[in-house]
């Protein structure tokens, strides 16, 4: 948090060998642009953006060197209901586009619905159910899965 948007990004580029500095921030431009930051903070700090802003430019800091895989712990934690949508459009968009493989660790089951494919549901670190998101939310076979969805819904 104490460098600007851009040298955020630009740091993971020159950890894997970049070093013309045209060339790294054209690619931060660019991938600030993809998260839905404008161009003209690239030279803020990050202390100066919101949550939501601070998320999307983490996003963009470990995409920019493409990975194949991303582990996201509680993506949408902390953000109000309006940037998360945001966030979550962003983020279907991003591994549809790029064509990433995503291992979200999270409680929130509507992110889980919206994003997931498949997914584990674990109890005591111990996987107690797995399969098509679908399948296990629609028809929770464990006690514990069983009641997880079932606390969403009374809410």
């Amino acid at each position: 948090m104490g460098v600007s948007a851009g040298a955020n990004v630009g740091e993971r580029l020159m950890a894997v060998g970049a070093r013309h500095y045209g060339d790294i921030r054209g690619q931060a431009v660019d991938w600030l642009g993809r998260v839905e930051i404008d161009e003209t903070r690239i030279d803020d700090r990050p202390t100066t953006f919101s949550g939501g802003m601070q998320q999307r430019l983490q996003i963009a800091r470990n995409l920019v060197t493409g990975p194949r895989l991303i582990f996201m712990d509680e993506p949408t934690g902390g953000l109000d209901v309006s940037v998360q949508a945001r966030l979550l459009d962003l983020l279907r968009g991003l591994v549809r586009d790029l064509g990433l493989s995503v291992i979200i660790v999270t409680h929130d089951l509507a992110v889980v619905r919206l994003l997931a494919d498949r997914l584990m549901v674990m109890k005591s670190g111990h996987v107690v159910e797995a399969g098509l998101t679908d399948q296990v939310l629609d028809d929770p076979q464990h006690a514990y899965t069983q009641l997880l969805v079932s606390s969403v819904l009374q809410v």
